[in-house]
């Protein structure tokens, strides 16, 4: 299991309650579960709609179960931004 951050930005943010947690996962999709059951309701919702960077690089369409976190790594949760 990697020691990772998770960093939540705007509307990720304000359902988590928190800028950024650590967790315990070896993928993705681990960290995802994890931050569910940490926490229910609005961000589980949230996370629908998000796009992910795991250490700088974007997740895009790859399958969450295939992205490995690396031990120190951060994931980060962007939800959709409005804007021009």
């Amino acid at each position: 299991m990697a020691k990772v951050t998770v960093r939540y930005w705007a509307a990720a943010k304000a359902a988590a309650g928190v800028a950024e947690e650590p967790y315990e996962a070896a993928t993705l999709a681990e960290a995802l579960d994890a931050v569910r059951g940490r926490h229910s309701g609005d961000l589980a919702r949230v996370l629908l709609r998000c796009s992910f960077l795991v250490d700088g690089d974007p997740v895009g369409t790859r399958a969450h179960e295939t992205v490995r976190l690396a031990d120190g790594g951060t994931v980060e949760v962007l939800p959709p931004f409005a804007g021009g």
